[in-house]
């Protein structure tokens, strides 16, 4: 957006600066001279090179030139080392034999010719100067700290005044702070001196820019000394120093060393760069600050240097004016100074400066001469270089002050005017012509000038015209309908025209017609309304690791008439020449990325009219640098403060930092994870264990991973003592029927505490009061307690002792001795079938000490007896159910039905199972039969077949019948109408008859018991074709009657084309007519060509007439009176035949001259030979 806002600023500009151009009178038609380069007023030359004084001018005739030098004529001639260039004013003097300040003064050029006489300006030539700086011995200056100090620096005047600058005899310039700092004048000024301020080379340099020459003062010396020093000094520096303020230095309040006083005064020109200055000794040093006492100071012009010493304001104006006031205050005081600004102004303009007048005659103009200045200046006017008074008398002219007016100017009274505005600080002089000119109207603006605008901006396009009277200016666009005079248009006073939102529909041509009383001239421009340039899809800020690729899009749509170009930059200079940057048509991308890409990237696309940019940063990152410099701090037996500073980053923020130990002690060359503290933290507080040798690193994570581990920190040793914590994990349980196994996890290194650990195990019985035994285990991690009576509860605990005591008293876990083999068997078994497929069974739970150990659950043991349908064999097949926990009922999925079924169950514990229960039986009710076991179809025949099956494999009950259906499937497989069959139980096929012949026939047969159907069985069939209907359809082509009526018809086409032939060598006409009439059915009528229908014949190959009829001068064939109209009949057309077997297509032959026969035949008669060759064709 501020992009797009400082385009349309800068191209406003353009447009005012294009709408106020001044009056250009083509050089083709008579005018007065103008003065169109010249030197300037103040002009300083280098007296090394030759002086050239410019004075440039045009006009009709060419004018011709002459000098003033300090007010009298310059007589070029007389001098040698002068000469005026060719066709200009511009005097260049070589110096080689005279020197340039021989040349210095005030020069004035004139142009003249028989219009009219223009001046310059007064031109004053001065050489530039850089004088040597005076020789003097410098003393050295000894100052006693604290107290303020000038260096002066006194550069010699130069022309222009030289810049001032300080330096050591390195040429490094000197240090300066709110405390030193250079004055406007050059000094160097000390608020308070301190000892680092001694130093032999405080050396002042003067740079005049005219001639870039460089002149340096003597280096000054300068020693600081406190109050005990200068004692001992004191006889060295007494006599060959100069020595300032031996009483000891207080601190004190700020006082100005520059300017002196309370008030001062400043007077300063329009226009130019107001600075003043205060700068205040005191100690400690005084800070300055700036106020306008009636009033703000211009935010937008105001700047402060020198640490606030010098306030500069830019451009000052007449409100600069005023009382400022600067403050320098410390904290024992502060100190002000008033300095009066008074602004002066030396002439200038209030509007634009006299333009040129061209007026025809009769016509009335006015110039005018309006400015302004302090002192109010003085305005006189010239003609031709004299004074106006003195000039020839004019009625037609009027001076009035600042203005002259004309009043029905006549040929003749041509003549150039001169306004001279002056007062004591400077002048303005003016050229401006009245050119009385009669001239018919041209438009200078290129014909048919091409412009070229963006949509929704604002187009100009220009009609520069001149002539006398000037013209008016009409637009028309296209067909000149109607004038261009209202929205959108504008219509400026110079004759463009302005489209200020412009649009495709304004594209197009456009006439600009420029009209005064003498005549008219046209001009044809054509505006292009093109489309912006934009960026759809812009690049992206982008996060790459170092070493990785990283592509940016910059995706365009631009006008595709105009010529785009891509342009990348870094950091709003030039992609930096590497290959590693590759530019494609729409992204850059870049490999192997290094921290030196990171940066701002835009990508801008430029067309000849407009342009479009974007940008994206891309930041390089990297895993951080590992932190360095770890230090123990705060040393306690328990904990220790560790501190680090972090590496570098890499663009990626760090976001913790993880503290890993090694144990020199226990378990060398491992590193452990210790703690973990946020990234913005470089100290922990480390919590430690006794009894170990720690080693400390520290490694840093950030978005792309963990640094490299820091370098170890110095050894750590702990003091060993008891231990902290017990082994965890203790359990008992047995092995065996009659022992106890007691289990814990040890502790590890890091947790004994100290040397010499070994476990005291202690166990008693649950549920007593007996005493605890307790044995001591070193370095392992059970132990087996023997003589245990079967499945009982005991109480154990495991103590961790070392050399320095005990651990702390331990919990109790509860553990169980050895199991045993249940020695019970479930009671009160029963079972209830929920249906053919499910039942459940119930038992009564076995008592828990009967059990001998935990309770795992009970298995249900069932099987399938055999079927209860007579035909099934018999089945023994055990299945398991195990039902954990204390259940006392459980179900049995998945039965078969109709069966009979027989189960136990058993209880298990941790040893294994218990002895079965009574073994029960129950029975299933039927259920669906399964789908038969097959169906095959036999005996297929013309309206019948026959269906054989089998019973189903799995009954599941008594078969108690079948259902059959069928239905017939057409080719497209759909299926037509269900027939369906019930048969009995005992059958095992079926006839179906009064089929369909050739049909196929899809079958569904399924089995049924009391309890429904089941599943079906299909099958496909298709009956057999008819013998009789398949031997009716026969070939027709194989048949012989049909065999002699085609050859009878191929005989009879044969016997008509050897009698047209005849009748065509004779010259005759072939009957098609008589033919036709003695058909008039429809369907006997010729074919004919446009609609394939038929129509009459025509034999006019050759052009000749048929037998009988009148041939037309041009040599065709007049359309009879009849309906019926000729067919014509190509070369190389196929032969046609009616339905009666005549003949009625055309013959292939060659033509006879048809353009000169003018109804004469052929003589040359149709080739037999290709006669035959179109019959071989037919048969």
């Amino acid at each position: 957006m501020m992009e797009r806002r400082r385009m349309e600023a800068a191209f406003l500009v353009v447009v005012l600066g294009h709408l106020a151009t001044a009056l250009e009178v083509p050089l083709d038609l008579p005018q007065p001279p103008t003065i169109t380069h010249q030197s300037p007023k103040d002009y300083i030359i280098d007296p090394r090179e030759n002086i050239i004084i410019h004075c440039e001018a045009k006009g009709n005739p060419h004018p011709s030139f002459s000098w003033t030098r300090n007010g009298t004529h310059f007589d070029i001639d007389q001098d040698a080392n002068v000469n005026m260039r060719a066709h200009s004013g511009t005097l260049v003097v070589d110096i080689s034999r005279e020197k340039a300040d021989h040349y210095e003064g005030v020069y004035q050029c004139t142009a003249r010719n028989s219009h009219g006489t223009a001046v310059s300006n007064n031109i004053v030539v001065r050489q530039s100067r850089s004088p040597l700086w005076s020789k003097e011995k410098i003393k050295p200056i000894v100052v006693q700290e604290g107290v303020s100090l000038v260096l002066p620096c006194r550069p010699p005047a130069g022309l222009p005044p030289p810049i001032i600058f300080w330096m050591d005899n390195n040429f490094q310039r000197l240090p300066q702070s709110s405390r030193v700092s250079q004055s406007l004048n050059g000094d160097l000024y000390f608020s308070n001196v301190l000892r680092e301020d001694s130093r032999s080379d405080y050396i002042c340099y003067a740079r005049f820019p005219h001639t870039q020459t460089i002149q340096q003062k003597q280096p000054i010396t300068v020693k600081v000394i406190n109050l005990d020093a200068i004692n001992d000094t004191m006889a060295d520096f007494y006599n060959d120093t100069d020595l300032f303020s031996e009483d000891p230095v207080d601190e004190r309040k700020p006082t100005f060393l520059i300017p002196s006083g309370l008030f001062s005064v400043k007077m300063v020109l329009r226009g130019q760069v107001l600075e003043m200055e205060c700068i205040a000794e005191g100690l400690p040093t005084p800070e300055i600050s700036w106020t306008k006492v009636s009033g703000y100071l211009p935010a937008k012009r105001t700047s402060f240097l020198h640490y606030q010493k010098t306030l500069r304001i830019v451009n000052v104006s007449e409100s600069d004016a005023g009382d400022y006031r600067c403050t320098a205050r410390n904290r024992h005081g502060s100190a002000q100074h008033t300095i009066s600004v008074s602004v002066i102004a030396a002439p200038y303009w209030i509007s634009d400066p006299p333009r040129n007048l061209v007026l025809a005659p009769g016509e009335n103009g006015v110039l005018t001469c309006r400015a302004s200045g302090t002192p109010k200046p003085k305005i006189t006017w010239a003609m031709n270089g004299v004074p106006i008074e003195n000039a020839p008398k004019d009625l037609s002219r009027k001076v009035d002050g600042d203005t002259i007016i004309f009043t029905d100017v006549q040929t003749g009274s041509s003549a150039v005017y001169q306004c001279n505005i002056s007062n004591d600080y400077g002048y303005l002089l003016s050229n401006a012509f009245v050119n009385v000119l009669s001239e018919s109207p041209r438009v200078l603006t290129p014909a048919n000038k091409v412009y070229q605008v963006i949509k929704n901006h604002p187009a100009l396009l220009d009609c520069t015209t001149f002539g006398s009277p000037i013209p008016i200016i009409t637009w028309f666009k296209e067909s000149r309908s109607s004038t261009l005079d209202g929205d959108p248009y504008i219509l400026h006073d110079n004759g463009t025209l302005e489209i200020h939102v412009a649009q495709a529909r304004n594209s197009g041509k456009y006439t600009c017609v420029a009209q005064n009383s003498l005549g008219n001239y046209e001009n044809h421009v054509y505006l292009e309304v093109k489309d912006p340039t934009r960026i759809l899809k812009q690049p992206e800020y982008k996060v790459v690791q170092r070493g990785r690729s990283v592509v940016f899009e910059c995706k365009v749509k631009h006008d595709p008439s105009l010529i785009p170009i891509m342009t990348w930059l870094k950091d709003d200079g030039e992609l930096p020449d590497d290959e590693r940057l590759v530019r494609g048509p729409d992204s850059l991308t870049i490999t192997d990325v290094t921290e030196n890409d990171a940066g701002v990237y835009t990508c801008i696309m430029n067309t000849t009219l407009d342009h479009d940019s974007a940008s994206a940063k891309l930041t390089v990152v990297e895993r951080p640098e590992p932190p360095t410099d770890l230090e123990l701090t705060d040393q306690k037996k328990r904990s220790v403060q560790l501190t680090w500073t972090p590496g570098d980053e890499h663009n990626s923020p760090i976001q913790k930092f993880l503290i890993q130990y090694e144990d020199l002690l226990h378990h060398r060359g491992h590193w452990h994870n210790l703690t973990e503290v946020p990234g913005t933290k470089t100290t922990a507080h480390l919590k430690l264990s006794p009894y170990v040798h720690y080693l400390f690193r520290v490694l840093a994570l950030n978005a792309v991973g963990f640094s490299s581990p820091s370098f170890p920190s110095r050894m750590y040793k702990t003091e060993p003592a008891a231990p902290d914590e017990n082994p965890t994990g203790v359990q008992g349980f047995g092995t065996e029927h009659d022992n106890l196994v007691i289990s814990w996890k040890p502790l590890s290194g890091l947790q004994s505490n100290g040397p010499g650990l070994h476990y005291k195990v202690m166990w008693r019985q649950n549920l007593t009061d007996s005493d605890w035994t307790t044995v001591v285990v070193s370095n392992n991690s059970k132990f087996v307690v023997s003589g245990t009576p079967t499945f009982v509860p005991y109480q154990l605990k495991v103590q961790a002792v070392n050399q320095h005591g005990a651990g702390p008293e331990p919990a109790t876990a509860i553990g169980y001795s050895g199991e045993d083999l249940p020695v019970a068997a479930p009671e009160n078994v029963w079972s209830v079938v929920l249906n053919s497929t499910l039942a459940e069974v119930h038992w009564d739970p076995v008592p828990l000490k009967l059990i001998r150990g935990h309770l795992k659950g009970y298995k249900v043991y069932y099987w399938r007896e055999r079927s209860l349908h007579k035909h099934n064999p018999h089945h023994v097949q055990k299945q398991i159910l195990t039902f954990s926990g204390n259940h006392t009922h459980g179900m049995l999925p998945g039965l078969h039905p109709f069966s009979l079924y027989s189960f136990n169950v058993r209880v298990f514990n941790g040893k294994g199972e218990g002895p079965s229960s009574r073994t029960k039986e129950f029975e299933t009710p039927e259920g669906v039969p399964g789908a038969p076991t097959f169906l095959v179809v036999t005996n297929p025949n013309l309206d019948s077949l026959t269906l054989e099956w089998s019973p189903p494999h799995d009954r599941n009950g008594r078969i108690t019948g079948y259902t059959l259906k069928y239905q017939p499937v057409n080719n497209s497989n759909e299926p037509g109408p269900v027939k369906e069959l019930a048969l009995s139980a005992n059958e095992t096929s079926v006839t179906l008859r009064s089929l369909k012949y050739s049909t196929r026939y899809k079958f569904y047969l399924n089995a049924k018991t009391d309890r429904g159907a089941g599943p079906a069985i299909s099958q496909e069939a298709t009956t057999i074709i008819d013998e009789a209907v398949a031997s009716r359809q026969v070939d027709i082509a194989t048949q012989g009657w049909f065999i002699g009526l085609m050859c009878a018809i191929a005989l009879l086409i044969l016997i008509l084309l050897i009698i047209c032939f005849i009748q065509r060598n004779k010259g005759g006409k072939y009957p098609v007519k008589e033919k036709e009439d003695a058909h008039t059915d429809p369907e006997f009528q010729p074919m004919k060509e446009d609609d394939c229908t038929f129509g009459e014949y025509s034999d006019n190959e050759d052009h000749k007439p048929l037998k009988g009829s009148r041939t037309p001068s041009n040599g065709t064939v007049k359309r009879d009176d009849s309906d019926d109209s000729l067919v014509d009949y190509g070369e190389g057309g196929d032969g046609q035949f009616n339905e009666d077997g005549s003949f009625i297509g055309q013959y292939s032959g060659k033509r006879a001259s048809r353009d000169t026969g003018e109804g004469h035949e052929s003589s040359e008669a149709p080739s037999p030979i290709n006669a035959m060759n179109s019959l071989n064709s037919f048969v």
